[in-house]
C-alpha cells in the first residue's frame, strides 16, 4: 500500500506541474501587453546583432555631396548633416543605447539588491546606507548624472557608471522594503531559532523571494536608462560622436530641425517604440507575477470552465 500511495503521489504532483504549466502559458498567452512588447523588444534586440547584415552602408563615412536627403528608395530614412545614412546610424546606434540601458539594468539592480538585502537585515547599516539613498535620490537624477559626466569624462563606460550611481538607490529602496516584510515572516524566525546564519538566511532565503519584484523593476530601469542616456547625449554630456546613439543623433538634429524633419521624426519614433516596448514588458511581468493577479485569473479560469458568464 505504501508503494501504491507514493506512486499516486508521483502522479499526482506531475499532473499538477503539468496544469500549472498550461495555466502560466495561457495566462502568457493572455497578456496581450507582455507578447506585444515583447516581441517589439526582440525586435531592436535582433536589428541591433544583425545591423550590418541589414545595410551596406557605413555608419562614419561622410559623403557631404549627399547630405540632408530626404528618405528615397537609396536612403530609406534620408541622410544626416554629413551624408551619413540615417537608417545605419539608427541601427548602429540601438547597439549603443541598449547596451547603456541593459548594462545599467544589471549594475544597478545587482548593487541596490546588496544594498536594500543588508540595509533590512542589520539596522545599523539601514541607517546608514537608506540616508544616503535619500541623499542621492533628492538630487534630479538628470542633473546628477551631468555632473558625475563631468566629472568622468564623455563615455559609454563613464555614462553606464554615472547612470548606475542615479538609479540605484530607487532599486535599493524597492528590495528593502520587500525584504523588511520577508524578514518577519514565521519561517525566517525558525530558521533563526534553529541557528542558520545570517548568510544562511539572507542568501538562501529572503534574497530568492525578492527577486520577482527587482526583475519587473530593473526592466523600468532599462526603459528609463535608455531615455536618460538620450538626454545625456542631446546635451552633449553622453556618448561622443561621431559613436551612433539615438541621443546623439537627436543632438544634431537640432541645427537642421527645419531642414531635416527626417533626423528628428525617426530617431524620436524609434526611442518612443524601444521604451515603451520594455514599459510592456515590465507592467506584464507585473502582472504575471503577482500573486494576487494570478489567483483571480485561476478563479476566472476555472469559472469559465464551469460553463458561467461574466
Amino acid at each position: 500500500m505504501e508503494t501504491i500511495d507514493k506512486e499516486q503521489m508521483v502522479q499526482l504532483q506531475r499532473q499538477l506541474s503539468k496544469q500549472q504549466r498550461q495555466l502560466t502559458r495561457k495566462r502568457i498567452r493572455a497578456n496581450k501587453g507582455l507578447i506585444v512588447g515583447g516581441i517589439l523588444l526582440l525586435f531592436f534586440i535582433i536589428a541591433a546583432l544583425l545591423g550590418p547584415l541589414l545595410t551596406p552602408f557605413d555608419p562614419y563615412e561622410m559623403k557631404v555631396t549627399e547630405r540632408l536627403k530626404a528618405p528615397s528608395t537609396h536612403h530609406i530614412l534620408g541622410t544626416d548633416e554629413f551624408g551619413r545614412d540615417l537608417f545605419t546610424r539608427l541601427l548602429y546606434g540601438a547597439r549603443e543605447s541598449l547596451s547603456v540601458g541593459f548594462g545599467v539594468a544589471l549594475l544597478s539592480s545587482v548593487l541596490g539588491l546588496i544594498i536594500g538585502i543588508y540595509a533590512s537585515y542589520y539596522k545599523t547599516l539601514d541607517h546608514l546606507l537608506m540616508r544616503i539613498c535619500d541623499g542621492l535620490i533628492a538630487i534630479p537624477g538628470i542633473l546628477l548624472a551631468i555632473a558625475l559626466m563631468a566629472a568622468l569624462g564623455a563615455s559609454i563606460t563613464n555614462v553606464i557608471i554615472a547612470l548606475t550611481i542615479v538609479f540605484t538607490p530607487g532599486i535599493a529602496r524597492v528590495v528593502r522594503s520587500n525584504a523588511l516584510v520577508i524578514k518577519e515572516q514565521t519561517y525566517i524566525e525558525a530558521m533563526r531559532a534553529q541557528g542558520a546564519s545570517d548568510f544562511r538566511i539572507i542568501w538562501w532565503h529572503i534574497v530568492p523571494n525578492t527577486l520577482s519584484p527587482l526583475l519587473v523593476q530593473a526592466t523600468f530601469v532599462f526603459a528609463e536608462a535608455i531615455i536618460s542616456e538620450a538626454a545625456l547625449s542631446f546635451l552633449g554630456a553622453g556618448i561622443p560622436a561621431p559613436e551612433p546613439s539615438w541621443g546623439n543623433i537627436l543632438q544634431a538634429s537640432k541645427l537642421v530641425i527645419y531642414k531635416a524633419w527626417w533626423m528628428v521624426v525617426f530617431p524620436g519614433i524609434t526611442i518612443v517604440l524601444a521604451v515603451l516596448s520594455l514599459n510592456m514588458v515590465g507592467d506584464g511581468w507585473r502582472d504575471l507575477l503577482d500573486p494576487k493577479v494570478s489567483v483571480r485569473y485561476q478563479k476566472r479560469h476555472v469559472f469559465r470552465r464551469k460553463g458561467g458568464k461574466r
